[in-house]
């Protein structure tokens, strides 16, 4: 909606431009009339659409040409006045007002235009004869107004429509040749119905028509009314009520007969609640709504967003197989301008044996756009109407943005959902293997993608400790000497090596000492290709040696050259990692030689399970009595040698396990 409307009179001298200003201002008609009225401002409490007016008058006697044309192209509204007792001042409309107008106007966004007939108290006839043919010639007039300065007549109304013609205006709605909406006014329209069928059956149904009543015009409709809306539907258009509902024709028509009635202001009230603007395009404040995302923060959907990205979803997967066919993504989109997924995101997140994207897969893609482009994320839900249908201010209450991951190490916490993993390793080294088998694909499926539908990212869901996260991996372009600030910003760092490449793990071992040695960020070698054999590494220590020095947990054994999808333990491990990196993850190590192998070992061997056993027996079956029980001996005894237990207990972690 515009702040403010600027209505320009213009016509020839001796027209009443001036008498009609004064006698809507004074509510009489003045006297004395001055040559040029000052600029009039109306207050926004005082007009009927609650918006500031300002009315500017024209003297040709006081203002040049060059002053003219200045207003003219200032002006939202031009009234052309001419006098209904004076034929020159009728032609001059055509010869000479309505061409200079149009001279100095932007051609691609036309000044509408009222004719306003003045001094119709001193004539009987109507002036609207000659005026017809002159509206039917120039689409940009808007209406025409006969009216009196002297009786006030028509005085309030004039101005009414000057103002209704720039916020409400018929150009960009209808086409009075055709007698039938334009089609950007279709196409929008189009998209509000698909928008407000929130069960995608094609049709408005009762309950759906009040919360689009409610929406628009924030009051519900009586059922009485209702009906009535229906029956004037079904009697003009058989198909455009179907089942008791209102089908996208009916829709149309609906409005077609708005416009056609005047009541263009109905139509106007429905597009601006749904984001467009005056050229029916999408507003882009409507589309963009401001964000303010602090450095070293990160940007997730909150638990609303992911409620309304599941009612879209069930809302198009009419076959209830929780994916998405093609079709059922194509209709899903239908309200956007354009395609936004294209045929790599089949190969970004999971999907069936059809290769269509899951319930599961949808909600990553969404979650992946929200995390790497969040503008584009706040466009997306406002193709599909978020703020609308989830009754929020705007698409910015379904994005949070998370703390500084400063805090989260200080606090040794994080409440994030989303976690960023990047993937380096040379050429071959198996990366791609190892993003497509997080989305389920083993090594026969990934030889089916082709080259141009390659994705560089894969997400899904992890459980760490009974919590669902989001793991993204990135695979990072193998040239480190170039690594962009995107490819270091993330939570963790996979590095993976070939075993059966003696040259390949001297690639990891570059990327790491040169960015990440001195780093924060938890860092995980992969073995990758582990059903290969393994052979020696051309470096100065072996991957495991080399991980033990860096206190990095050892290499891990990866393969997806399997059978079934390949296991996804190793995402588990990454997600962890991530989340808790102040953490060493010693439940990773494997290797059966270390300090804390052995111990780990010993404590879970079967004669120390049997001797712990035995002595819980003895102290509680056997030498404990009734009396015992009783003793304040008994329980001090218990007490010494529990202490003593943790004691020893303690002492042995300081020796045997902190020093790794």
């Amino acid at each position: 909606m515009r702040k403010d409307v600027r209505i320009l009179l213009v016509g020839e001298p001796k027209v009443g431009k001036t008498s009609l200003i004064m006698s809507l201002v004074s509510e009489e008609f003045p006297n004395v009339v001055p040559y040029r009225a000052e600029e009039i401002t109306i207050p926004a409490d005082v007009t009927p659409e609650r918006v500031p007016t300002h009315i500017v008058d024209y003297s040709e006697a006081e203002q040049t040409d060059e002053q003219l044309f200045q207003e003219i192209s200032k002006a939202n509204v031009i009234c052309i006045v001419y006098s209904v007792n004076n034929k020159k001042s009728i032609e001059k409309v055509t010869s000479h007002w309505i061409p200079l107008i149009t001279e100095n106007t932007d051609k691609d966004s036309r000044v509408p235009l009222i004719l306003v007939g003045n001094k119709s108290d001193l004539v009987e006839h109507s002036s609207m004869e000659t005026i017809l043919p002159i509206m039917n010639q120039y689409t940009e007039i808007e209406t025409c107004v006969e009216c009196s300065a002297k009786n006030l007549k028509n005085i309030s109304e004039l101005f009414y429509y000057a103002q209704k013609a720039v916020l409400h205006p018929t150009g960009p709605l209808y086409c009075p040749e055709k007698k039938d909406m334009k089609p950007l006014c279709v196409k929008a329209l189009t998209r509000i119905f698909k928008v407000s069928d929130l069960d995608n059956d094609g049709v408005l149904n009762d309950t759906e028509l009040n919360f689009f009543q409610r929406t628009c015009f924030n009051t519900p409709l009586e059922p009485q009314a209702l009906e009535d809306v229906k029956n004037v539907v079904r009697k003009n258009l058989s198909e455009g009520v179907c089942d008791s509902g209102l089908t996208l024709n009916g829709f149309l028509f609906l409005h077609t007969l708005f416009i056609q009635r005047g009541r263009h202001e109905t139509t106007w009230t429905v597009l601006r609640r749904f984001g467009y603007d005056d050229d029916l395009e999408l507003n882009q404040d409507y589309l963009f709504p401001p964000l303010k995302i602090p450095p070293d923060c990160t940007t997730e959907l909150n638990h609303n967003a992911y409620l309304f990205l599941q009612s879209v979803f069930d809302k198009h997967d009419k076959d209830r197989d929780c994916a998405l066919s093609p079709e059922e993504l194509r209709d899903l989109f239908d309200v956007f301008p354009y395609m936004p997924w294209g045929p790599d995101v089949n190969n970004t997140v999971c999907t069936n044996d059809q290769g269509w994207i899951t319930y599961q897969g949808y909600l990553s893609q969404w979650t992946l756009t929200t995390y790497l482009d969040v503008q584009r994320c706040l466009e997306y839900l406002g193709y599909l109407g978020y703020s609308i249908i989830a009754e929020q201010e705007s698409q910015a209450s379904g994005i949070t943005v998370t703390r500084d991951k400063k805090i989260d190490l200080q606090k040794k916490q994080t409440q994030r959902s989303v976690f960023r993993c990047n993937v380096f390793g040379d050429i071959g080294s198996g990366k791609s293997g190892l993003l497509q088998a997080f989305v389920g694909r083993n090594l026969m499926c990934q030889k089916t993608i082709r080259e141009e539908h390659r994705s560089y990212y894969a997400i899904s869901t992890t459980y760490v400790y009974g919590q669902e996260k989001y793991l993204l991996l990135h695979e990072v372009f193998p040239d480190f000497d170039y690594l962009s600030d995107a490819d270091m910003a993330c939570d963790v760092i996979c590095l993976v090596y070939d075993v059966s490449n003696p040259y390949s793990f001297e690639y990891c071992t570059k990327v790491f000492k040169q960015y990440f040695i001195d780093s924060k960020i938890p860092c995980m070698m992969i073995a990758a290709k582990s059903d290969l054999p393994e052979i020696k590494q051309i470096y100065g220590c072996s991957p495991l040696e080399f991980c033990r020095r860096h206190k990095m947990p050892p290499p891990q054994s990866f393969t997806c050259n399997t059978v079934a999808a390949p296991s996804r333990d190793i995402y588990t491990k990454l997600t962890t990692m991530a989340m808790y990196p102040h953490a060493r993850l010693r439940c990773m190590c494997t290797c059966n030689r270390c300090t804390f192998c052995l111990c780990q070992n010993i404590l879970n061997s079967e004669l120390l399970q049997t001797v712990r056993a035995k002595l819980y027996a003895v102290i509680l079956r056997r030498h404990v009595s009734q009396a015992d029980l009783k003793s304040s001996t008994f329980w001090l005894r218990m007490s010494v040698g529990a202490t003593v237990f943790a004691v020893l207990g303690f002492a042995m972690y300081r020796v045997l396990l902190k020093p790794r």
